[in-house]
């Protein structure tokens, strides 16, 4: 575990203080989509060397900030629409304050979206430049979170202090006529309902770390979250209607005498008659609709009802048929896997062995990577292995001199290798017959006099395709490592196709010889 904390080490010299916050974080989400915690360190370091103060969309603070704006999004949703039909403007001084406080935070959101980093969806990278943040996010979502922010509680501050001065019915009278009013625009408020979805999605993404049932989990929960607020909004919507017509004899409320009952039984009436109209069961405690206000908020609340059961049926279908299907290969292979170790009556401790390598090597996502690279054409098949390889091949110095199209065979024979922590990848005194690659993780080389460590980019045993020889050191696996390798043999095949790097290397191999 050496090089787990020289790791640590590094990730802790890479910044300090409060900024540090900022920084991506070392967890299951980041490395998931960098690969490693080096490439999570290289990160921190573009991000500090851009000298701006940007939020990384992995970073602590975010999460942490997420899952706040996801409780205060969903207060507020519960919240404003009981204030709106049910309180008639005799909120206590706590609900007051957490409105003041709501409606700051959403104003301060607006703000800090203009130094939120932003996940590229195609390359899953950060943008962390801030002219592209704020031109993505005025083309986007500013208006509607502009509108959403509407500061309503201070509103209703200006005004009641502006009225302080008059007499108490003079008052009452002109409060009364401005609430009214004030409902109404709270009602832009309940735009909010934007700001939960996004971050149900930003969460629901983040739970991509090879933990399949979260993300259906999240998806579940934002599904049913929505489900409550819509019969929760067409709750209080029942009663909202014949409030605003001053509770006519035949409405439902005056017929079940609730007007001068308590907000809970007003409440709980409400959503009883909303749930009914909702699940086809009846219309309600009052019966049959009297009036025409009456009537057309029933045939809303059935119809609201008939697109739950929609949404429900429609998105229950969708996550069954879109669940992904090399996660369910993954499955497959795994319970075929385990059937034919205990058909062997393998030990305990090679199960487990075999059981994280699969989960090292695929990640809980099988797929045939020979298959999909032989059932493309040779061109796209190339380009891919250089996307996925040239970088690896390029950092070995005397590689880099050589033809273009030497280096794009080298890159069609190269095999990809998965190693475990622990694992010795070489042995020393064995016959060197491979040079390696590291895509990802952590390597240490073990020589009779000296260490070193090993990371992302980096290489070795490339003495052997110079000259014939055994390994001087031992190379072990201090992480979950992913490997490319190239084979002594099938180099010597290439260079028979290219005579003048052929020639090249025998020269270099003359002079290391007679360095050595």
């Amino acid at each position: 575990m050496e090089g787990h904390a020289n790791s640590e080490e590094r990730h802790a010299k890479s910044g300090g203080g409060w900024r540090t916050l900022l920084l991506p974080q070392m967890n299951r989400q980041s490395l998931y989509v960098y690969g490693s915690e080096v490439a999570v360190e290289r990160e921190c370091i573009r991000q500090k060397e851009s000298g701006v103060l940007v939020i990384h969309p992995f970073s602590p603070i975010r999460g942490y900030y997420i899952m706040c704006m996801m409780a205060v999004t969903f207060l507020n949703l519960i919240g404003i629409p009981i204030e709106i039909a049910f309180l008639d403007g005799h909120s206590s001084l706590g609900w007051e304050g957490f409105n003041i406080f709501s409606d700051t935070l959403f104003l301060f959101d607006v703000a800090l979206n203009f130094r939120m980093g932003i996940i590229h969806e195609e390359s899953e990278t950060a943008i962390l430049d801030l002219k592209t943040i704020r031109k993505k996010y005025l083309k986007s979502w500013f208006i509607p979170d502009l509108i959403a922010a509407f500061p309503v509680a201070y509103i209703l501050i200006i005004a009641d202090l502006h009225y302080t001065s008059d007499a108490a019915s003079s008052k009452h009278t002109k409060m009364v006529r401005f609430l009214m009013f004030v409902r109404i625009i709270s009602l832009v408020r309940l735009l909010r309902v934007s700001r939960l979805v996004r971050f149900f999605n930003e969460v629901e993404r983040g739970s991509k770390t090879n933990l399949e049932a979260v993300r259906m989990f999240f998806k579940v929960l934002s599904l049913f979250m929505m489900v409550f607020l819509l019969c929760h909004w067409n709750g209080c919507i029942q009663y909202f209607v014949p409030m605003l017509k001053n509770f006519p004899p035949d409405c439902w409320v005056a017929r079940e005498k609730l007007t001068n009952a308590t907000v809970v039984k007003k409440y709980s009436f409400a959503v009883f008659r909303a749930f009914s109209h909702m699940i086809s069961i009846s219309y309600g405690a009052s019966g049959s609709p009297k009036n025409a206000s009456d009537l057309w908020v029933v045939m809303t609340s059935v119809v609201s009802g008939a697109l739950m059961y929609t949404v429900l049926v429609a998105n229950s279908t969708v996550m069954i048929a879109q669940a992904d299907p090399t996660a369910k290969a993954y499955k497959r292979k795994m319970n075929e896997l385990n059937n034919y170790m205990t058909f062997w009556s393998l030990p305990l401790n090679i199960r487990e062995r075999i059981t994280k390598y699969y989960q090292c090597r695929y990640v809980g996502k099988y797929y045939n990577e020979k298959e999909v690279l032989n059932s493309v054409s040779s061109c796209i098949r190339e380009e891919m292995l250089k996307v996925m390889c040239a970088r690896l091949v390029k950092s070995v110095p005397f590689f880099r001199s050589w033809d273009e199209n030497f280096i794009s065979v080298i890159i069609l024979h190269l095999q990809y290798e998965v190693y475990q922590e622990g694992d010795i990848i070489v042995h020393q005194e064995t016959v060197a017959d491979r040079m390696f690659f590291i895509e990802h993780g952590q390597v240490l080389m073990e020589a009779n006099t000296f260490k070193k460590d090993l990371c992302d980019g980096d290489y070795f045993e490339e003495e052997c395709l110079l000259f014939q020889g055994k390994r001087l050191a031992r190379f072990r696996a201090l992480t979950p490592c992913h490997i490319y390798s190239l084979a002594v043999e099938t180099f010597q095949e290439i260079l028979q196709d290219f005579p003048e790097v052929k020639q090249d290397l025998e020269a270099m191999a003359g002079v290391a010889e007679q360095a050595l």
